[in-house]
């Protein structure tokens, strides 16, 4: 079940929602066919529950919005880039464990 705190991202809405948040932003970039990209959805999703109020969680699915991704080189999906202040703190590609996305996010708290 997706949650309702996880901001479907654009490569028009990116630099409102992301670069100029006043709080950190964990980008997951993916695709609809992307079967790892489904496997941690759901660890996306609870971590938006979690970590809400502190960091906002944003999902670009890279068919629709081929602009960004090429921006920040994203080669393969799922990758996850965590912005702060409109900078790039941290990244990982690959379905990774729920832990490690949480490490990566108290980074930037």
């Amino acid at each position: 079940m997706a949650s309702d705190k996880v901001v479907e991202l654009t490569d028009d809405s990116f630099d409102s929602d992301v670069l100029q948040s006043p709080t950190p932003v964990l980008v997951d970039f993916w695709a609809s066919w992307c079967a790892p990209c489904k496997a941690i959805a759901p660890v996306v999703d609870s971590l938006a529950d979690e970590f809400d109020g502190q960091v906002k969680i944003g999902k670009l699915n890279v068919d629709d919005n081929p602009a960004t991704p090429g921006q920040y080189g994203v080669r393969g999906i799922p990758t996850l880039i965590l912005f702060k202040d409109g900078k790039v703190v941290d990244q990982v590609v690959g379905a990774v464990p729920k832990n490690q996305l949480e490490g990566l996010i108290k980074k930037a708290l």
